[in-house]
């Protein structure tokens, strides 16, 4: 199927928008506030509009819990330091399980890993472990404010955990088992925590990883540590020498009576009460603690869940995530939803790379999220889900984490089924939730992001702070949402907030990536814009390469960058993973040299392609341009990324080597950056 970037894919049926949650929400604007809005665009347009006004009906409409009502919508417009909802008092878990009284013998979670067969949890099972855990918690000392931290794989005791720790006002935080002591200890040292979550191992493609002599040296690297509750996950029964630090088994803290629903007492607090810590990338410097507070993911969480994704009592949700990554802490958009979500710990795809599509269909999973790399990686290897599966419960697949291509759409389309709307989003850990995204009421296009989130007041500007409309520029957002970081743990004073993300416009969010809106109102990301390729003046998007060569039979990955010349001048090599029997001769590159200059502009054709064994990937999935750049730039390796926050940290080896061997011969190399 040949597809090119706007070409028109699906639109759902008139019964299908009349029965969406956003339509039901319309109706309620009409009635209940005298809104009448004609369609979708008219909704986002006045949910910016009147930004306070679209965020009380959002309060309003999902009859969001307080002890008391809030004093205003939105203090001050100024950011940072936007306050919302001043005067109420609320708690995230008491949302989460406010359904469990309706429902309690009904699946919320189905949970499948490579250690543990299929369980399945009931509302009422999870909501009595969250109580007695809280409860436990509490004896234990941990009161609000305190930090409690995991280092747990995706799986219900994990969930269980968070939704114990938030219910009572601490401050959770998480990191993925397979993250090295130095990324976990960079990130905890910084929040200091009393209690720590802890499992023995994990098993990953058939291959079992201990975790104890890790746990061993972050809890020896972590001096404020009073307790770590273990669970004895991959079975091998051994724990941790953790000299002072108390261990409690898991089933231990689980112990005690039951707590009945009217007997427990949720911790409700201040808006910008801490909620959780997620943590960027740090893949060149100190990861950024990123505090969110209850309010505002309460609210952005419903609105994401209600009207971006259509979620509803009888969906299920799956996304394959770890517990590092700001996915996970997404999961949970179904349960306030009232549905269900699954759960998978392990790898994507092993025994079988139709693994996941396998597992979604086994419990009728509605709503299917992926990575596009994932499902560009299925389209490779020739999977086809509606050959191996019934995909026939599958409403909606959506896509996060990095640019799609028209290719990933089409796939989709004729590989898992034609009537599906498909939706891919862009947003970050910053706000946990997206900025731009999808909506039930317009036509999905390929390549194409459907609209701009309501209630993220988000622009493309220039270099001169224009608006553009039809043209690249930089994604920005004009106007507070309330689940934009509250602070950076020991950045209350907001200069690191202010540096990374208001120093171009002062008062205007910069969030680091280039976009276009085109005249219809969607959207395409272009890829990071600190790792901008500026040919000749002209900035290009890194993903404007990616979208027209990823597709290439003979091409399993890649990776571009461009630096300046010390002495004028632009190197813009593209380095390239081939896929098992390709070979990078004069065929290949001159069809990838001609696709660029075909289908983009000459400017997008790389000075140089070169073969690499493999590209490097931050342990979030992002692809390590900005550090390759430094490299090619004279920076040290020590300086220009670190390899615990990597995925495949070998694979900077090749990087690193090629890096010298240009120094060696003077070329590209920044003299001021050679000692830093």
């Amino acid at each position: 199927m040949t597809i090119a970037d706007g070409d028109f894919l699906w639109e759902g049926s008139d019964d299908f928008k009349n029965a969406s949650n956003t339509a039901a929400f319309m109706r309620w604007l009409k009635a209940k506030r005298d809104v009448d809005l004609a369609d979708h665009e008219a909704l986002r347009a006045w949910s910016v509009d009147d930004i306070e006004g679209f965020w009380a009906a959002v309060w309003d409409y999902f009859d969001i819990i307080s002890d008391a009502g809030y004093d205003s919508v939105l203090e001050s417009r100024t950011m940072p330091g936007a306050r919302w909802f001043s005067g109420s008092r609320v708690n995230y878990a008491e949302h989460i399980l406010r359904r469990e009284a309706d429902h309690p013998d009904r699946t919320i979670f189905h949970h499948v890993s490579e250690v543990r067969p299929r369980a399945d949890m009931s509302w009422g099972e999870l909501g009595s472990q969250v109580r007695m855990l809280a409860t436990w918690l509490r004896g234990r000392g941990i009161g609000p404010g305190d930090r409690v931290v995991s280092y747990m794989p995706n799986v219900p005791e994990t969930i269980v955990a968070m939704l114990a720790v938030t219910a009572i006002g601490a401050v959770w935080s998480s990191a993925a088992p397979e993250f090295g002591v130095k990324t976990v200890v960079d990130r905890f040292a910084q929040i200091e925590p009393k209690l720590l979550f802890a499992a023995d191992g994990y098993r990953f493609a058939g291959r079992d990883f201990s975790r104890v002599a890790e746990i061993e040296q972050i809890v020896a690297a972590l001096p404020g540590l009073q307790t770590v509750v273990w669970l004895d996950y991959a079975g091998s029964g051994a724990r941790p020498r953790l000299g002072d630090v108390a261990i409690v088994a898991w089933e231990d803290a689980l112990a005690g009576q039951p707590v009945p629903r009217d007997g427990f007492h949720y911790e409700r607090v201040a808006p910008d009460h801490p909620l959780w810590v997620l943590f960027s990338s740090g893949t060149t410097g100190l990861p950024k603690a990123i505090v969110h507070g209850h309010a505002g993911i309460i609210v952005e969480h419903y609105k994401t869940a209600a009207f971006h994704l259509n979620l509803k009592p009888h969906s299920c949700m799956f996304f394959y995530s770890t517990t590092g990554w700001v996915m996970w802490n997404s999961l949970l958009w179904g349960p306030l939803m009232g549905g269900r979500v699954l759960l998978y710990d392990g790898a994507p795809s092993h025994p079988g790379p139709d693994l996941l599509w396998r597992l979604a269909a086994e419990v009728d999973a509605t709503s299917f999220g992926a990575s596009p790399t994932y499902v560009d990686t299925m389209r490779r290897q020739g999977v086809v889900p509606k050959d191996v599966c019934d995909v026939s419960s599958f409403e909606n697949v959506f896509l996060a984490g990095s640019p799609s291509t028209p290719e990933t759409f089409a796939w989709l389309r004729e590989a898992v089924k034609e009537d599906l709307w498909i939706t891919s989003q862009s947003g970050g850990t910053e706000f946990c939730s997206g900025i731009v995204g999808g909506t039930p009421l317009l036509p999905v296009h390929a390549g194409e992001i459907q609209t701009r989130c309501l209630g993220v007041d988000v622009r493309v500007f220039g270099d001169d702070g224009r608006e553009l409309v039809g043209e690249v520029g930089e994604m920005v957002i004009a106007s507070p949402m309330p689940s934009m970081p509250i602070f950076f743990w020991g950045d209350e004073d907001f200069a690191r907030y202010r540096e990374a993300y208001f120093d171009t416009w002062p008062g205007v969010w910069r969030h680091g990536d280039f976009m276009e809106i085109n005249a219809r109102g969607g959207c395409f990301v272009h890829g990071r814009s600190d790792s901008t390729l500026n040919r000749f003046g002209v900035r290009i998007g890194s993903a404007e390469i990616y979208r027209t060569i990823d597709h290439m039979e003979a091409l399993a990955d890649s990776v571009v960058v461009c630096i300046e010349e010390p002495g004028g001048g632009f190197y813009m090599p593209l380095f390239v993973e081939l896929r098992d029997g390709a070979v990078l001769d004069d065929t290949l590159l001159q069809e990838i040299r001609t696709r660029l200059r075909t289908e983009r502009s000459p400017r997008h054709v790389p000075d140089e392609v070169l073969a690499v064994p493999a590209i490097p990937y931050t342990l979030s999935g992002k692809k390590m341009e900005v550090p390759i750049r430094k490299l090619l730039m004279g920076w040290p390796a020590d300086k220009a990324f670190s390899a615990d926050a990597m995925r495949n940290p070998g694979s900077m080896s090749w990087f690193v080597d090629f890096a010298e061997k240009r120094a060696a011969k003077g070329e590209g190399l920044y003299k001021s950056l050679a000692g830093r």
